[in-house]
């Protein structure tokens, strides 16, 4: 059995393990600021143009209480577009096309796990997409 600690940090692996087998480039992971913080911040360059994706990771052990990524409610969402925000500031990131994702993993031991990645999880209105 997991400690909360513990699973989210074995989640974040199982995350960045994930994108990175996608092809993702990853920028940075647990990017803290004085607003909050962003699991991981990678870029996507599958598609026409280059897109920076801030991902927000939850990891569970059951449904219990719904899947991982029904924890990310529309204040959750305005939380990270404001850490997200701060971020293409600070690092003066301009003309770049912005995204957010939620990764969902369900996981009662380590290396066995179900990962659902939810592209667009939201949008600047914080409007869930899931």
């Amino acid at each position: 059995m997991y400690y909360k600690k513990e699973l989210g940090e074995n989640g974040e692996d199982i995350a960045y393990k994930f994108l990175k087998s996608k092809g993702y480039s990853i920028i940075n992971r647990n990017y803290k600021c004085k607003i909050g913080e962003i699991d991981i911040i990678a870029l996507d360059e599958s598609k026409n143009e280059l897109e920076i994706v801030f991902v927000e990771v939850k990891t569970r052990v059951s449904q219990t209480y719904g899947f991982p990524a029904e924890a990310v409610d529309k204040n959750k969402a305005r939380h990270i577009f404001k850490v997200a925000e701060f971020y293409l500031m600070m690092n003066k990131i301009e003309d770049i096309a912005c995204r957010f994702d939620v990764i969902e993993i369900l996981t009662d031991r380590p290396n066995i796990a179900y990962i659902h990645h939810v592209e667009n999880a939201f949008d600047k209105s914080f409007t869930l997409t899931k």
